[in-house]
């Protein structure tokens, strides 16, 4: 009997459990920690024990056939609490109230477990069926009644977990919290067709049918749910920082016309950044540094000259932040060439005068790109400031950006 289909899911949530416990230490009074980590270690065990060769050792350590059975399923109701649990404390709400709910949940499932155990007990499963025991025992007293107790709980979890998911997501308009609850939703959906495809199977036997084929489907079905659970819980996380990472990497190459213009004008070395830096940590340290270059620039900023092009770009029906980027690129591409004119000519600053060409220089205290120096909008001075190499772009005309 091949148990790779199990052991590898469980083996990826023993890993990601080991990942949890540093956060489960130090946050152990955190209720969604908890929940996460109490998820984390049920849904791995219930993969390991529900192996078919875990089963055959299970049976076999315990000296009872089927002992497997009622141990699985007490897995899979508490991973159906333990998910219901998280859900709850996930929505947030008032604190009572969620501790309260989440107290009868513990309650309802300790008592299903002690029920299943009991009734195991109580019936007679001398033939061991690590894979079919449902319609095997279909109508074997006190196994019946155990095997129709779980499809019950399961069932019963299962609608209450795609109602509470399917009703929050309809509050949310949109973002990833939205797309993994509804993820979440049809998982809980696919556990719902687990649950009642295995009860018309057993209610076949009751009615002296045979529809043991639908038990094939079963697995499918329940692999289905795991990968569909999974995704829910991952994907308002996992989304976010994707995202993220994505718009941290989208302005760190959209930051490079303008760093390197800035680098190679100032004649310093690029900067290094190690092959494993995060997006986020590469466009911080490229923000950075354009940021400290502008500055060494500021005695060649001309607010008039800005404020001119930023008028003209307006007049020309350019959008108010757009215009403000395309006048604060302007200014640094006059920058540049005013500085480079006064290094040929063998003068500084003071050649044009304070502000470079004789107009008012930039305060930096109150200079726009400075004070508001983060990677995104970095990214969008920069892009302005490559359009001046493609003088079609720009919504002012090649005077303005020129100067005179």
């Amino acid at each position: 009997m091949d148990g790779h289909h199990y052991y590898i899911p469980a083996a990826a949530l023993g890993a990601a459990l080991a990942v949890k416990l540093p956060s489960l230490r130090h946050g152990r009074h955190s209720p969604m920690t908890r929940s996460v980590c109490v998820l984390i270690a049920t849904a791995g065990s219930a993969f390991f024990f529900a192996a078919p060769p875990t089963v055959a050792r299970v049976n076999r350590l315990t000296g009872t056939p089927n002992f497997s059975a009622p141990l699985v399923y007490s897995l899979l109701c508490a991973l159906s609490c333990a998910s219901i649990v998280l859900i709850s404390h996930w929505q947030g709400g008032s604190a009572d109230a969620i501790r309260r709910f989440t107290r009868q949940m513990i309650g309802a499932t300790v008592l299903v477990v002690v029920a299943l155990f009991t009734l195991f007990a109580l019936g007679d499963a001398p033939v061991e069926q690590p894979r079919e025991l449902d319609t095997y025992y279909a109508n074997t007293p006190f196994i019946r009644e155990m095997i129709s107790l779980f499809l019950i709980a399961h069932t019963t979890a299962s609608v209450v977990a795609t109602v509470k998911c399917w009703r929050w997501a309809r509050e949310i308009p949109r973002g990833w919290t939205r797309w993994g609850l509804l993820a979440l939703a049809v998982g809980y959906l696919c556990d719902l067709g687990f649950s009642l495809f295995k009860g018309v199977a057993v209610a076949a036997h009751w009615a002296g049918g045979n529809l043991d084929g639908l038990n094939t489907l079963t697995p499918v079905i329940a692999s289905m749910a795991a990968g569909l659970t999974a995704t829910g819980f991952l994907l308002p996380v996992a989304g976010d920082r994707l995202a993220s990472a994505w718009r941290a990497w989208r302005a760190y190459r959209r930051m490079y016309p303008l760093w390197r213009a800035l680098e190679e004008d100032g004649g310093r070395p690029g900067m290094k950044v190690s092959w494993w830096s995060s997006p986020e940590l590469r466009a911080t340290l490229r923000a950075t540094a354009i940021a400290d270059r502008l500055l060494e620039l500021g005695p060649y900023f001309d607010d008039a000259y800005r404020s001119a092009v930023e008028r003209e770009a307006h007049e020309k029906g350019c959008p108010g932040r757009s215009a403000r980027n395309t006048a604060e690129a302007a200014m640094i591409h006059r920058a540049l060439s005013t500085r480079a004119a006064g290094a040929r000519g063998g003068h500084g600053a003071g050649a044009h005068g304070r502000g470079g060409v004789g107009g008012r220089q930039a305060d930096p205290d109150d200079w726009y790109t400075v004070r508001a120096s983060g990677a995104h909008q970095l990214a969008d001075v920069s892009r302005a400031f490559r359009d001046f190499r493609v003088p079609g772009r720009l919504p002012v005309s090649l005077a303005v950006a020129e100067g005179p």
